[in-house]
């Protein structure tokens, strides 16, 4: 697994509202085209200098496209970034304060220290 990569896209992604919206409708498409477009681009250097390993491997690109935030936890995503993206894609579908961010606690409850290794 590739934590870079992975936390590359959450960051990069969550910086940009019209690619999170562009997620949020497309999240498969958006996970494709990333890593084709982006995914080697040289972060934070804003020339046309790239690297040619890097690619998500089959666990991170599905959980990706399927917004699964828990697999991604477990996988060892960063959980902060994780968290910061998936506020902007869905805390406006609920009507209570701090709903979303509830659920995410739920759903990541199950996990106990020490959490998965999220150094990259």
């Amino acid at each position: 697994m590739s934590k870079y990569l992975v936390n590359k896209f959450l960051y990069t992604i969550d910086r940009d509202p019209e690619l999170v919206e562009r997620y949020r409708a497309d999240p498969r498409g958006t996970v494709e085209w990333w890593e084709a477009e982006r995914a080697n681009a040289i972060l934070n250097v804003h020339s046309r200098e790239r690297s040619s390993w890097l690619t998500f491997d089959d666990a991170e690109r599905e959980a990706l496209a399927t917004h699964d935030y828990v697999k991604l936890f477990e996988l060892g995503a960063h959980p902060f970034l994780t968290l910061t993206l998936c506020i902007a894609l869905f805390e406006r579908d609920y009507d209570e304060p701090l709903a979303f961010q509830k659920l995410y606690a739920r759903n990541l409850s199950h996990f106990t220290m020490p959490y998965p290794d999220i150094a990259t």
